[in-house]
């Protein structure tokens, strides 16, 4: 008997995620019932759509991974905690063999973090997943965009544009093979949410976000927010010996700059945190490099050796 949404929903996600004391009453029910933890409630949703946000027959077991993913690069964005989640899921059919994929990719993400499903919605449609996770951080310690000054020195962790080097390999956009291959497309297809470093940046980050859009786009947005400019040094940005060889240096640096889906976390801290900020979280543990600063006045530049490169990309758009 094919299997209703119903069915679906005990079958496949009843018991995804983890098991916490917190969800008095979770799947099953009309909505979530749960005990809020102490401090500030943070709060992210993000959808994504079959040949938008991932080429149409990727493996299900990495678009329940991305789902869940990019939005706890979000919540390590702003320094929080993860705790529960929710799930709405468009389906053009109820395929078993792709739910388990897809479940089982959602489900070891989110007990990684101790993250709960408590609820959501299954229908019938083009493929479409949508994920509200909710989490918490001690009050009044949130990151934002907006805390920046000019003077700060801006820093990304890990080595962007490798998920873009991943995506054209699964496009068939880009030759690569053996280690290399299979590392890019990893980048790409089961993204990393930086959340320990994020928990970790407060306090000493005075503005941080994650760089989903392409890392100068998504750094010009945070200056803007704070009111200021941002520079990017061309020869500061960290790059993969895997994106290197593949791409060569050029080609590395402009996807490092302009590729997406990296979910690397992009943060400024002042002058006189910066000793604090690497006793405490030393770059070679944590994986963040130096890359420019924030200056007066607005808009972003990636420098040369002093000079203005001719570069420009605002990030991906949806509607631009």
């Amino acid at each position: 008997m094919p299997v209703d949404e119903f069915g679906l929903i005990d079958r496949y996600f009843r018991d995804a995620g983890a098991q916490r004391a917190d969800v008095l009453t979770g799947i099953g029910d009309d909505a979530a019932v749960l005990a809020a933890p102490p401090g500030e409630l943070v709060v992210a949703t993000d959808t994504l759509v079959s040949g938008v946000h991932f080429p149409e027959g990727s493996p299900a077991q990495s678009i329940g991974h991305r789902a869940l993913a990019v939005n706890l690069s979000d919540l390590a964005a702003m320094g929080a905690t993860p705790d529960w989640a929710l799930l709405a899921l468009t389906l053009p059919a109820a395929d078993e063999q792709w739910l388990e994929g897809f479940a089982a990719g959602l489900s070891a993400l989110a007990r990684e973090h101790g993250v709960a499903l408590v609820g959501g919605d299954t229908t019938r449609g083009p493929l479409c997943v949508t994920v509200q996770v909710l989490g918490h951080v001690p009050a009044g310690t949130a990151l934002l965009r907006s805390g920046a000054a000019a003077g700060d020195l801006l820093f990304v962790s890990g080595t962007p544009g490798d998920a873009a080097a991943g995506l054209a390999i699964e496009q068939g956009a880009c030759n690569a093979s053996g280690a290399q291959r299979d590392y890019l497309r990893q980048r790409f297809l089961k993204p990393t949410p930086r959340l320990s470093l994020g928990a970790r940046l407060r306090g000493l980050a005075s503005a941080c976000m994650d760089v989903s859009d392409g890392l100068l786009g998504d750094a010009a947005k945070l200056a803007a927010a704070s009111g200021v400019a941002v520079e990017i040094d061309y020869d500061s940005l960290p790059l993969s010996p895997a994106l290197r060889a593949v791409c060569g240096d050029s080609r590395a640096r402009e996807l490092a700059l302009a590729g997406g889906d990296d979910y690397e976390l992009c943060f400024s801290v002042a002058p006189p945190r910066l000793p604090q900020l690497l006793a405490r979280l030393p770059p070679r543990q944590w994986h963040y490099t130096q890359i420019g600063r924030l200056t007066a006045g607005g808009g972003s530049r990636v420098l040369r050796g002093g000079t203005v490169m001719q570069f420009s990309h605002p990030g991906y758009r949806h509607f631009g």
